[in-house]
């Protein structure tokens, strides 16, 4: 009877040290994530106060385009990224063979309309330019917008890929101007208007809510589903303990209330 008191008392004793040691084993870890300056490197700055109190450290690294982050990614350079959403995700290992997978939704960015020589949407010229990202789901969605506004209307089905290839009415006979996403706002001023992506526009010191002459329904599933913000990492490392606490720090309180504080509607916590 002493012999099996002594094996159970034995047991729990190694499972309390396991669990313990469980609890313990990301404490000096580093986490390395690639992140948009704004708001994405912002919002992670606020994750890395609360990782520190447990012992990690979290490294940013800032990234002006959208595929270096990827690429990055794949190629083990960085332990996670947090800069695009999901559409562009799946569109990005599609064309490139990469095997990147998103582990946490965290928020979304409203796209807008903002006014560059021309100040409003009812001013608009026959001819007028507007700027467009010229990446694949970044493109379809600004023509979605412009759609929305009825400036232009796109081809029966063409949905999350379409290009200028599918504009099929064009009233005012606008020019589409495709530029890549970081070249947007630096151009606002030489266009009649630009679309532009919600990271580069709070670059700018714009705000989708209060600046733009339109922006998407931000309480529509098609958007929150399909343009949600999402920390990535490379398949296989989903469940790695320090990116499982990566993500508990990204969805805590303390980053929501930043995101609402700092940008005001310009960047909607998605938890």
């Amino acid at each position: 009877m002493k012999k099996k008191i002594i094996l159970v008392l034995a047991f729990t004793l190694a499972l309390t040290l396991f669990t313990g040691c469980g609890a313990n084993s990301v404490k000096g870890s580093t986490i390395v994530v690639g992140a948009s300056v704004t708001p994405h490197a912002e919002i992670l700055g606020v994750a890395k106060e609360i990782l520190a109190e447990k012992g990690i450290t979290l490294k940013v690294v800032e990234f002006t385009d959208y595929v270096q982050p990827n690429l990055n990614l794949e190629y083990g350079e960085i332990d996670a990224n947090y800069f695009q959403h999901v559409l562009y995700l799946n569109q990005f290992n599609k064309d490139n063979g990469t095997h990147i997978v998103q582990v946490a939704a965290i928020h979304y960015e409203p796209f807008g309309i903002y006014a560059g020589k021309t100040k409003s949407l009812d001013e608009l010229k026959d001819g007028a330019i507007i700027s467009v990202p010229n990446d694949g789901t970044n493109e379809a969605r600004a023509l979605m917008l412009l759609e929305a506004q009825g400036l232009i209307k796109l081809k029966e089905g063409a949905g999350f890929s379409a290009t200028v290839l599918d504009i099929v009415e064009n009233p005012k006979n606008l020019v589409i101007k495709e530029l890549e996403a970081a070249q947007l706002t630096l151009s606002l001023q030489d266009v009649d208007m630009a679309v532009i992506n919600g990271n580069y526009a709070i670059q700018a010191g714009l705000n989708a809510l209060t600046d733009a002459l339109a922006i998407e329904d931000k309480d529509s599933d098609v958007i929150k589903n399909n343009y949600t913000n999402i920390l990535c990492v490379k398949e296989g490392n989903e469940n790695d303990p320090a990116i499982q606490e990566l993500i508990k720090a990204l969805k805590s309180d303390k980053v929501k209330n930043f995101m609402n504080e700092k940008y005001k509607g310009a960047v909607v916590p998605m938890f």
